[in-house]
């Protein structure tokens, strides 16, 4: 087989995985639709604004909203001010959350 070849069948297979992520993503979109209902009519009535962790400093109370540098403010090497710093595990900061580590 041709390495042209082999880079088409790569090219087809990662092409084919890409459109069943497409699909499942849909699938559970349309399935999560009565669950989010239910939520902004909780959020809603209850008048709630957004999430607070803590309240310490603003990049605890909400990780997704923190910026890169905002628990180091003087220096990349300074200690954490605030104990909660490190009880919020970096998954918390979710997809787009600047707090995920590499």
């Amino acid at each position: 087989m041709r390495r042209s070849s082999r880079f088409l069948w790569f090219t087809a297979v990662e092409a084919l995985i890409l459109g069943l992520f497409a699909v499942h993503g849909a699938v559970q979109s349309r399935a999560s639709l009565p669950a989010l209902g239910r939520q902004r009519q909780v959020v809603s009535r209850l008048q709630l604004t957004d999430l607070a962790l803590f309240t310490e400093a603003r990049y605890t109370r909400h990780p997704s909203q923190a910026d890169v540098s905002s628990a180091f403010q003087e220096h990349p090497l300074s200690l954490e001010h605030f104990p909660t710093g490190s009880l919020v595990p970096a998954s918390l900061a979710g997809p787009g959350g600047n707090r995920a580590g590499p």
